[in-house]
């Protein structure tokens, strides 16, 4: 991975945290993305510690705010001319239903649309520095969601793992069109659940689910060993469109194969985007 660069959202803790110690590893040169400063400082100190590797760097988003997206869009691309891998792995799971300063839904704004709107505002340089990658974290929670397009931004109820669940269900989606619609371009675009992992997206939970999750889920890096194999092996070098679960490639849930939702998610993804 020496010359390539990559940018990882949600990179201060956890899956995005450890998939940018173990690119810096193979001597990438690593952008982390993460909302808080001291945090995002803290993760970088360490990953340059642990892998020997200087060439690692921050930048700080709320990938919530679609003007703070452009921003990091801007700004990445003035100090970079290309860009080998984009890893959207940021997730949010709050506690209670709210809208951001642009009307959106902040779940949905941050799971869905921050993974939309990145990738497409960083298409230029993705496509600089073909072949390259983009990877979208999921989850196997997608299994577990209803898709209802009079629902996306939990208008009629708010369940918060209900609704992550949903957003889940909408990378899968995106991942599959987006790979269709770069198809030709050397840019590929995979997914994947990387399985009930530590981080800290249960930071709004009770105490005692967190201590759950804690006891019973696998560890970050165990967690991003799938998130590394897609975003530097060179056994899927050429894979794009496809759904990765327990190491390996496999079936997503058979509604996330329906070209015509992905249709109309890319549509009103883009009336979101367009809009604000």
């Amino acid at each position: 991975m020496k010359g390539k660069i990559c940018l990882i959202t949600g990179a201060s803790s956890g899956i995005g945290k450890a998939a940018a110690l173990g690119l810096a590893k193979m001597g990438a040169t690593i952008v982390m993305a993460g909302r808080d400063r001291a945090r995002t400082e803290g993760a970088r100190d360490e990953v340059i510690r642990k892998s020997g590797n200087h060439g690692v760097e921050i930048t700080l988003c709320d990938l919530s705010s679609q003007a703070e997206i452009r921003r990091l869009a801007a700004e990445f691309q003035a100090r970079y001319p290309k860009l080998d891998v984009l890893i959207n792995n940021a997730a949010i799971i709050p506690a209670t239903r709210s809208l951001t300063s642009e009307g959106v839904e902040v779940q949905f704004a941050a799971n869905h649309l921050a993974y939309f709107f990145l990738a497409g505002l960083l298409l230029d340089p993705l496509k600089a520095a073909a072949p390259s990658r983009i990877v979208n974290v999921s989850s196997g929670m997608h299994f577990r969601a209803r898709l209802d397009f009079e629902n996306l931004q939990a208008e009629k109820n708010y369940r918060p793992m209900a609704h992550y669940a949903l957003t889940k269900l909408l990378n899968i989606l995106f991942t599959y069109e987006l790979a269709r619609r770069l198809n030709g371009s050397g840019v590929t675009a995979n997914t994947l659940s990387p399985g009930f992992t530590a981080t800290n997206l249960g930071r709004d939970f009770s105490a005692f689910s967190r201590f759950v999750m804690r006891r019973m889920a696998k560890k970050p890096e165990k967690g991003a060993a799938i998130v590394l194999y897609l975003a530097s092996s060179p056994e899927v070098a050429g894979t794009t469109g496809r759904y990765f679960q327990g190491g390996k490639e496999a079936k997503s849930s058979a509604v996330t194969y329906d070209r015509e939702n992905a249709r109309r998610l890319w549509e009103f993804s883009e009336k979101m985007t367009q809009n604000i």
